[in-house]
């Protein structure tokens, strides 16, 4: 059985790491917090630093996917993610997947085609038909004769 690495999953993340995630201001994250509370509560630690957990991390995904990739509105974001508040979209988990697979076997097509090797759709040719050596009779075959 091969071996496979356990990803170590954080119990609570700040808001700097939540805005590297998503690629946005901690403004941003911090102003979505605010406008999603019944989605979004993120605990505080002995300084008053937001601390958010994993599921508040993937409804943040899912705001993100929302607002910024389908283009809607705030209160239209609000309006689906409280229809759908048993989870039963799951869209988001399957689209993160997807390009989890997507980036993987990009790598593994990048690896298979390193430079200097020929490139998959034009393999080598048989080292046989290079040399001239093709035989014209296959020994094997029950017709084949021997004279």
């Amino acid at each position: 059985m091969p071996y496979k690495e356990k990803t170590i999953e954080k119990l609570y993340y700040s808001i700097g790491e939540v805005s590297r995630i998503l690629g946005e201001n901690t403004s941003l994250v911090r102003f979505w917090a605010q406008k999603f509370p019944d989605f979004i509560k993120p605990a505080r630690n002995k300084k008053g630093n937001r601390l958010f957990t994993a599921q508040d991390l993937a409804n943040f995904k899912v705001i993100y996917y929302l607002v910024k990739e389908r283009g809607m509105t705030l209160e239209g974001a609000a309006r689906r993610m409280k229809d759908n508040i048993t989870g039963e979209d799951q869209r988001m988990d399957v689209i993160s997947r997807l390009n989890g697979i997507k980036e993987k076997l990009l790598e593994i097509s990048a690896s298979l085609t390193a430079p200097g090797e020929a490139p998959a759709d034009n393999p080598a040719k048989d080292p046989e038909e290079e040399s001239g050596d093709v035989p014209t009779e296959d020994k094997e075959d029950p017709d084949y004769a021997e004279a």
